[in-house]
């Protein structure tokens, strides 16, 4: 597939503004296998983003999920691609991490039910089967939802599905799974010919949090390296913000194999939830999701925003 005149010339002004000098090598290791939700990623890469500010950067793709921010943190790799979450709970393990960017800047987390199922509202969730795949997290968060409508999680039967969210859910096994990603599993499930309904956690009493960030080795924030990335993942943000078309097309150039109507409606449902200001950081809302944490027990105090969290300039 051709790239357009507009891309190949915007990527040319950009790498003749650069300093001709050897690449500068960076490794990013990603959260899961890749998707829409690395679109700025991607763009930055496949239209020269990287490039044009001297880095080559390789996108590692993660064999076990959880290892990304532990490689990080042991030296094994650069940048790892981790959930604000993860974070705290990691920093409170002892993990030598701290953010420095947003690529996601809301939750995309979320309980789904059928549409035409019994929940019509969350207070319909009492005496009902409700899906999870991960527990910790997601309990505390259907927990809470569940307190602003004044119902608790010993109202409701837990049940593990592992990962098959949906289908669980398709199937009648469950009448609700938390956890699942509204940009994707809606889809899915419209896809599959029914119709779905989402509950957002930020809209039912757990604070907003940045479901998807960078981060990187504690002691290692001072690498210019990490400036340059973060420059190239705004540009590449606003640029597919403003021709979301065109890095489309980039995408599936370079996965070919993610061309189909999922990934195609998933791009478009994540595209507004991309993080404008990367690099920008806002220490309430870091406070006030670490203090949500602690209150349900999931890590056991609140340090300084600044202790984990840093702004690259």
């Amino acid at each position: 597939m051709k790239k357009t005149l507009l891309s190949a010339a915007f990527a040319a002004a950009l790498c003749a503004s650069a300093p001709v000098q050897a690449a500068e090598k960076l490794t990013v290791l990603m959260d899961w296998f890749t998707n829409p939700d690395h679109a700025p990623l991607i763009t930055a890469q496949a239209l020269g983003f990287f490039e044009a500010e001297g880095l080559e950067v390789e996108l590692i793709e993660p064999a076990d999920p959880a290892m990304p921010p532990k490689l990080v943190a042991a030296g094994q790799g650069d940048i790892a691609i981790s959930y604000q979450p993860t974070l705290h709970a990691q920093i409170e393990e002892g993990l030598p991490l701290k953010w420095i960017g947003t690529l996601v800047e809301t939750p995309l987390n979320s309980l789904i039910v059928l549409k035409d199922g019994p929940i019509k509202e969350l207070k319909d969730l009492k005496g009902k089967k409700v899906g999870f795949s991960v527990s910790g997290f997601e309990d505390a968060m259907l927990g809470q939802m569940l307190r602003s409508v004044d119902l608790s999680v010993d109202d409701v039967e837990l049940i593990n599905v592992n990962f098959a969210l949906s289908p669980s859910l398709m199937s009648g096994q469950v009448d609700a799974v938390i956890g699942a990603y509204r940009n994707f599993e809606l889809t899915q499930i419209e896809i599959e010919g029914k119709e779905g309904k989402a509950f957002y956690p930020e809209e039912n009493g757990v604070p907003i949090f940045d479901e998807l960030i960078y981060v990187v080795h504690k002691d290692k924030t001072d690498d210019p390296r990490y400036a340059k990335f973060m420059a190239a993942i705004e540009a590449a943000t606003i640029f597919l913000t403003n021709h979301p078309d065109e890095a489309w097309n980039a995408f599936i150039e370079a996965y070919p194999n993610l061309n189909d109507e999922l990934n195609k409606r998933a791009w478009a449902d994540t595209l507004p939830r991309f993080a404008k200001r990367p690099a920008a950081l806002d220490e309430g809302r870091y406070q006030r999701f670490a203090e949500f944490m602690a209150e349900n027990d999931l890590i056991s105090k609140v340090v300084p925003v600044d202790t984990y969290a840093v702004e690259i300039r």
